[in-house]
């Protein structure tokens, strides 16, 4: 129902803000609606009006009207202040916003990088130093002077291995020495994959940051991606010379012939596979354990099997049973673009529209007041009056130090310089989208659309649909007054339709008082002229 209102809405707002004529068609208690914003209305539905009536200019435009005086009600009750309102209307805000913060051309860059990365498989070993959360620069410092001493070592020739076991603070490190094996595009938070990537073959790359804390890492292999893989195995747990016994002995009845499958349900002991005939779910780089993959990489031809292996679950054998090459370009950009946006990629696109407005708008900070966020503490800072001096202006807005105060008051121990820098740009971000409506006309009049829908929802649920729901008497007495109009003479045999003639009945009633109540002025000059128009 809600999404119905919200497409009545929507039918009804105009296709732009910016006026191509001020000349007024009709007003509501003075408030003025302009022949082109009704143009443009009435265009934009022609296509989707059905009924031939309906598109004559005076019904359009009475209902037009009714939609108007709606709308005019919506506010007088004071609809757009309830909580339950605001917080649907913010989440829709957000869903609008979003696409303005993307810089398209930072995502285009970044769609055809992870297309060639896709393509193209890194093998990497790294060493991790942490950072907590909420670090302190003299935490960032000491995090970065170990991971430099660490990095020191290992180009001087010890074994990247070695120094893993002993310095990394990534656990898994103990036992595999730093190796992550292969991977590719959107496997790894993106500042390690874009490292791991610009860095050469063999070579380690400097330090570098990401949630995790500090690292570096050594590229040890390049391969072209092979795409993915649908494989069936037999696997025996036991990885002792018990183990070997076993799988060689299947291994040499399917080289005599009998069935993979067959075998693969009698004697496998994956109990998750052994009844599909051994068969994996689709899979591609990253997700096995290392030497199940090799061995699948080493298989060219369909149902061509493997010799039996060792991994760390035990003996396996191997049969490719299928093949998914990386798909083109073209096919896989929607896709892309999807896993870009959503993933922490997007950042890097934000973080180029935010450049950009650093050059658009005059931004100033107020060194003076802000010198007492450097050498007071939180506790200090609580008991002072912050209220009134500027600490920051974008354009003609200045923002005082007591906002800036409420932004760390919970972050005692980060870095005050890094808490103010990221104070900034979350002022720049709010101050453009403050500004989404004075600069973009689409956002202001899909905004708007919202707006309105959601008021008029909730205006036709108090007025309309709850009361002709509850109104048990008043349907009764609504049936015994139009019982000629239906074959069934029963209420509760039409219940449906009763109610949906009742609550047009309601409709049409309310908007004649709304007609009543509400003062409408027509111009009829416009009017004529706008018939012209359109030959009628």
């Amino acid at each position: 129902m809600k999404k119905q209102v919200l497409s009545i809405a929507i039918l009804f707002c105009c296709l732009t803000i910016v006026a191509q004529s001020k000349k007024e068609l009709f007003s509501v208690n003075k408030k003025p609606v302009s022949v082109s914003e009704f143009k443009r209305v009435y265009e934009k539905n022609l296509g989707l009006v059905v009924d031939e009536d309906s598109k004559n200019i005076d019904k359009y435009l009475d209902l037009y009207i009714n939609y108007k005086l709606k709308v005019n009600e919506a506010y007088s009750l004071g609809l757009d202040t309830v909580r339950a309102y605001k917080r649907e209307l913010e989440g829709y805000k957000k869903q609008l916003i979003a696409p303005y913060l993307q810089d398209q051309e930072s995502i285009n860059k970044m769609v055809k990088e992870a297309y060639s990365r896709i393509k193209n498989e890194v093998k990497a070993s790294h060493i991790l130093v942490r950072l907590p959360k909420k670090a302190t620069s003299a935490d960032t410092l000491k995090a970065y002077n170990k991971i430099i001493e660490i990095r020191n070592r290992v180009v001087s020739g010890e074994s990247f291995a070695k120094v893993a076991r002993e310095m990394s603070e990534d656990p898994s490190a103990q036992f595999n020495g730093g190796n992550l094996g292969y991977f590719s595009a959107f496997k790894m938070v993106y500042p390690f994959e874009d490292n791991a990537y610009k860095t050469d073959l063999q070579g380690v790359s400097n330090p570098f940051k990401t949630r995790f804390g500090y690292h570096i890492l050594k590229v040890t292999g390049k391969r072209e991606s092979k795409g993915e893989f649908e494989v069936a195995h037999i696997l025996a747990r036991d990885r002792s010379i018990v183990g070997k016994a076993k799988i060689d002995s299947l291994y040499k009845k399917i080289k005599k012939g009998e069935s993979f499958e067959e075998i693969a349900q009698k004697y496998s002991e994956d109990v998750g596979t052994a009844q599909l005939g051994g068969k994996l779910p689709k899979f591609g780089t990253g997700k096995m354990v290392e030497d199940f993959e090799v061995n699948v990489l080493a298989l060219k031809k369909i149902n061509e099997v493997s010799k039996p292996f060792k991994t760390k679950f035990g003996w396996h054998i191997v049969k490719l049973l299928k093949t998914y090459p990386i798909n083109s370009f073209d096919k896989m950009k929607v896709t892309i673009e999807k896993k870009v946006k959503s993933s922490d990629r997007l950042r890097v696109s934000q973080k180029a529209v935010l450049d950009k407005l650093k050059k658009e708008y005059d931004i100033s900070i107020y060194d003076k007041n802000f010198e007492i966020f450097t050498n007071k503490s939180i506790k200090e800072l609580s008991k002072m009056q912050l209220t009134h001096d500027n600490l920051l202006s974008i354009n003609n807005k200045k923002i005082k130090q007591k906002a800036f105060f409420d932004y760390i008051r919970y972050r005692r121990k980060e870095d005050i310089g890094l808490l103010f820098e990221g104070f900034k740009n979350e002022e720049i971000f709010n101050y453009f989208k403050e500004d989404l409506v004075n600069k973009e006309p689409e956002y202001k009049h899909t905004l708007t659309e919202y707006k309105e829908g959601l008021l008029l929802f909730e205006l036709m649920q108090q007025k309309i649909w709850k009361k002709s729901a509850n109104d048990s008497i008043g349907l009764q007495r609504f049936f015994n007054k139009t019982k000629g109009n239906y074959k069934q003479k029963k209420l509760e045999d039409i219940k449906g339709e009763v109610i949906s003639d009742y609550q047009k009945k309601l409709e049409d009633d309310w908007i004649k008082d709304l007609r009543k109540n509400n003062v409408i002025r027509i111009r009829k000059r416009e009017l004529k002229k706008l018939k012209q128009i359109y030959n009628q």
